[in-house]
């Protein structure tokens, strides 16, 4: 296990006043990590456009995973950068997208009007927002049984990347309790491999007992995680090894299940009575996906997945604005990570990791 970065190192050796109090007021793990550079890339982020909002309270829909749908605009989104030394914002929609419109034109309608935004306001920003956003595409799905839906999801898929330069799209973990890794994904999963896409998937929420507590508390992460088991033992991964998959949240409760979940390629019977194929270890390969910080910077989640992936696999993310109220540390985000990734990893992970798999991202901050 990596040694924790000291308090004095976080601080910077020369920390006094204000700056020193705060530490000494702090538990180690959650020293701010100051001064600020302006220099993390948040790859879990959301953007809540007003016409879009606005949709959604006309629909009924006014939460998402338990939560009041927080506060948003650009400006906002910049000075949250600005106090957490953040230097650019990947943003994607969160629950539930665009499913909850009726028809499939509805959805492609909807879907487009958010990426065209998210294009001409987010990615092409003059002024304060320039160089602060890259996007991950909503695509137009609601009814996997419906061929319009995914005829339109491979369009828009095609067009945000090719045409509006998006950083790669956003899938949910199921849509309507039918999880990633169905067949009925089959054509999308093509095209999104002939783009050589990365995949962002979000969980929603699924209809299971309820408890009376707020989805985002558990649900969500069990949710991820259903979705990479599946896609996993549908042979998703190796089927379409182009697509980078980026799962939210530290990949939920996956790192902690490897193993547990890889143990029915050794039930050959129960697997041929599934109906599914014969696996290798490359098809349980977690090693292969991404994962982020998002809600998740604590050594219980951090060192697991350090167990599955390698740190390149590992990068920063907020979850804001949906995570704000959790930020009432000064300046730092996520100031666990120096406990699980030393000071050669650490960078990665705030940074270079998220440049490395958003190279557009990489080439508009580095553009004069």
């Amino acid at each position: 296990m990596t040694a924790p970065i000291s308090r004095r190192s976080i601080l910077g050796a020369a920390a006094t006043g204000p700056v020193a109090a705060l530490g000494a007021r702090l538990p180690a793990s959650a020293v701010p990590l100051l001064p600020l550079p302006r220099t993390r890339i948040d790859v879990h982020c959301h953007h809540i456009p007003d016409f879009y909002r606005a949709s959604l309270a006309e629909h009924g829909i006014t939460e998402a995973g338990g939560k009041k749908l927080p506060a948003w605009s650009p400006q906002r989104a910049v000075t949250f950068m600005n106090d957490f030394g953040i230097a650019a914002q990947v943003v994607s929609i969160s629950e539930p997208g665009v499913a909850y419109l009726p028809t499939a034109a509805e959805r492609n309608a909807m879907a487009r009007r958010i990426n065209d935004y998210t294009y001409e306001t987010l990615i092409k920003g003059s002024g304060t927002l320039a160089k602060r956003f890259g996007a991950l595409a909503v695509l137009p799905l609601g009814d996997l049984d419906d061929p319009d839906d995914l005829a339109n999801a491979r369009a828009e898929a095609t067009r945000a990347i090719k045409v509006l330069g998006f950083d790669g799209v956003g899938l949910f973990s199921q849509y309507d309790g039918v999880y990633l890794g169905d067949p009925r994904l089959k054509a999308l999963m093509a095209t999104l491999n002939q783009l050589g896409a990365m995949v962002f998937v979000h969980p929603v929420t699924p209809v299971m007992p309820d408890l009376g507590l707020p989805a985002f508390l558990f649900e969500f992460p069990f949710d991820t995680t259903r979705a990479a088991v599946n896609l996993s033992y549908r042979g998703t991964f190796t089927a379409y090894p182009f697509v980078r998959w980026l799962l939210a949240h530290a990949g939920g409760t996956l790192p902690f299940l490897a193993y547990r979940t890889s143990l029915l390629q050794y039930a050959t019977p129960i697997m041929q009575n599934l109906g599914l194929g014969l696996l290798d270890e490359q098809n349980l390969d977690y090693g292969r996906l991404f994962y982020d910080t998002a809600l998740s910077p604590a050594p219980s989640a951090m060192m697991a997945v350090k167990e599955v992936a390698p740190v390149s696999h590992i990068m920063f993310a907020t979850d804001w604005p949906f995570s704000a109220e959790v930020f009432t540390i000064p300046g730092d985000p996520a100031p666990q990570l120096p406990r699980s990734f030393d000071s050669t990893e650490l960078p990665k992970v705030l940074r270079t990791n998220a440049l490395a798999q958003f190279p557009r991202l990489e080439a508009r901050l580095a553009a004069p």
